[in-house]
């Protein structure tokens, strides 16, 4: 009864701290335009960074990784098995896809998944995120790297954690960023999806070209001058 108490407790937290919507909370703190009204319409880093800059978006993509980060980490002082800390995880993406807090209208799951990736093994989200950055190099597309590197993600937990009961939620948290991102899935098979600009040896650049898909291929350049190598028409915010 215990652990199926301790199950509910944690995996709620995990949701409620995903659906915290770090964009719409630091545009309001800093008297920013609203990001569900401006720009893209989407309360993302990227529509942060287009509207205000690249201070205010890293700001919102550190907070969306924490809040995937602090629930697992606090699954795992809490006792929490394994497959509780999966779930954990799930939830976290769950919310910050869906959070109950800003009528369910989210982002698309990949920093927040990378935060509670790195809480639930620290090496595989690592992994994960050398992924991602492995397939940016040589691709120059943000959301097939996002694609690649989360759908490695429940390999990786078999390979490095050794331990099953991970495998499932992180099988789930595959599935809907696979579905998040069928739009960009469609534009990358017709050659539509726009590239990336990915500077070598300075983490700042690392977080630029994270954020610079989503911007407007109308929009020359982003904030710090960071260039879009393909103009593409983009109905939607890629996170």
């Amino acid at each position: 009864m215990a652990s199926i108490f301790l199950f509910i407790l944690v995996v709620t937290i995990g949701y409620l701290s995903g659906s915290i919507c770090s964009a719409v909370i630091v545009s309001r703190v800093f008297a920013l335009p609203d990001p569900r009204s401006e720009g893209s319409q989407n309360p993302g880093a990227t529509n942060v960074l287009r509207l205000a800059g690249k201070k205010y978006a890293a700001l919102v993509l550190v907070t969306d990784v924490l809040k995937g980060f602090l629930p697992v980490i606090l699954a795992k002082l809490l006792g929490a098995g394994p497959a509780s800390q999966g779930f954990t995880c799930l939830a976290a993406v769950l919310g910050h896809m869906y959070p109950v807090f800003f009528g369910f209208r989210g982002g698309k799951g990949v920093a927040t998944a990378l935060g509670a990736l790195l809480g639930l093994n620290f090496i595989m989200g690592i992994v994960v995120i050398a992924t991602w950055l492995l397939v940016a190099n040589f691709y120059r597309y943000s959301s097939l790297a996002s694609i690649v590197a989360i759908t490695f993600a429940p390999l990786y937990s078999l390979l490095i954690m050794r331990v099953l009961d991970v495998f499932p939620p992180l099988l789930f948290i595959t599935f809907l960023i696979l579905y998040k991102h069928r739009e960009n899935i469609n534009r990358l098979i017709d050659g539509d999806e726009p590239k990336i600009k990915l500077k070598r040896h300075e983490l700042s650049d690392v977080t630029d070209a994270i954020l610079t898909p989503e911007q407007n291929p109308d929009d020359l350049s982003s904030t710090d001058g960071t260039s879009v190598e393909q103009s593409a028409e983009l109905k939607k915010d890629s996170d």
